[in-house]
């Protein structure tokens, strides 16, 4: 059993490009009020009550991006051909398996709004996508 080749500094970076695309995806100006208003969402006004959004972000961010590197390593090493191509085809079928399927499975049950079922998706899409387009420009 061969254990994938990972670049960890992909891995962190691809991490943090997470959190940019979050904070870009949800101020208020492109889709923040928006997904308030969609979630029932209401500011407290106080800054603290983000942080352990925020470091929970990072954590689940960073298992992201090394599973995604992991799994980019393991289709390279099966098919062969371009390792940018493979991250981005392996995130985008990843997305859809995982991500995508039970977010709209949970939001269903939970009876959300499906355009915020459609907005966070999205959001998914992009930020795996981003983190796969860093992973497989350098990979290990």
């Amino acid at each position: 059993m061969t254990v994938p080749t990972i670049n960890y500094i992909a891995v962190v970076l691809a991490t943090i490009s997470s959190m940019i695309v979050g904070a870009v995806w949800y101020t208020p100006k492109v889709f923040g009020n928006y997904w308030m208003k969609l979630s029932g969402q209401t500011p407290s006004g106080n800054s603290k009550d983000a942080v352990r959004p925020i470091i929970v972000t990072v954590i689940v961010s960073f298992v992201t991006a090394w599973v995604l590197a992991g799994a980019a390593d393991i289709s390279f090493g099966f098919y062969g051909g371009s390792f940018l191509v493979n991250a981005l085809v392996t995130g985008a079928i990843l997305w859809a398996g995982f991500t995508a399927a039970r977010f709209i499975t949970h939001d269903q049950f939970d009876r959300r709004p499906w355009q915020l079922t459609v907005l966070n998706c999205a959001h998914e899409l992009v930020t795996i996508l981003i983190m796969a387009l860093i992973i497989g420009v350098w990979p290990a």
